[in-house]
């Protein structure tokens, strides 16, 4: 008999399968549903556009508790993932981590590192400093393993937008940019790498309860409807 681990995971595929617009998508290794392989393609616009990269995925006995465990298999020359092991460094692998999330939105936290790479909390210093210190150096070299690790097509000029300039200085947390939300709250999303106003933009559109400023845990089809409309695809 299947564990409540392993029906809400066979669920989640299910929900994944009829989602071809999602962008991701995943299946089971040797018929377990507790190794997975999950799949996305580079994102348009950037050094890795065209490559398809392949993730592994172990589910842990306390899921969905605890996050999935997931490395790249396809090397991936990213300041927020190891050029060696593949290990990744999000938040939302780790401490962001909520009970209801899914399969499908750490995958889609992925692709979106992809397109904003962190490099000032890297999980592979090298590549870090080349995309602080050479920028067009670090495109290219990404691009290189995405054509030849992931099997995207060759580009003269890699497309990409970084520059060898100094971050700006962050901005303090201004309470009325959380428009009444919980900071946790919204900052659940910030962590996986979208805009703290394109996150307050996205609870305002999708008309998320402010719930008197207290936090609460979202229902997953909340959670759909928010990562949606930050993709675009509302």
């Amino acid at each position: 008999m299947a564990s409540t681990r392993e029906r809400r995971i066979s669920k989640e595929l299910s929900d994944l399968q009829n989602d071809p617009n999602s962008g991701v998508s995943a299946h089971p290794v040797d018929n377990s549903l507790l190794h997975l392989k999950g799949i996305f393609p580079g994102p348009p616009d950037t050094p890795y556009a065209g490559g398809n990269f392949q993730v592994d995925i172990l589910i842990p006995e306390n899921y969905p508790f605890k996050s999935p465990v997931m490395k790249f298999d396809t090397k991936i020359w990213h300041p927020n993932v190891s050029s060696v092991t593949g290990a990744i460094c999000l938040d939302t692998l780790g401490t962001g981590w909520s009970p209801v999330g899914t399969i499908k939105m750490a995958l889609i936290s992925l692709r979106m590192l992809l397109e904003s790479p962190n490099p000032k909390d890297p999980q592979d210093a090298e590549v870090a400093k080349m995309m602080l210190e050479q920028p067009e150096a670090f495109a290219q070299k990404a691009h290189e393993w995405a054509v030849k690790y992931a099997g995207a097509p060759r580009r003269d000029t890699p497309v990409h937008n970084y520059q060898k300039v100094a971050p700006p200085p962050p901005r303090a947390d201004d309470p009325e940019r959380y428009q009444g939300y919980n900071k946790d709250l919204i900052d659940r999303f910030v962590h996986m790498g979208f805009d703290l106003d394109a996150v307050v933009e996205a609870f305002n559109y999708v008309g998320i309860d402010r719930n008197g400023g207290e936090d609460y845990v979202l229902e997953e089809a909340y959670m759909g409807d928010i990562t949606a409309r930050l993709l675009g695809e509302q």
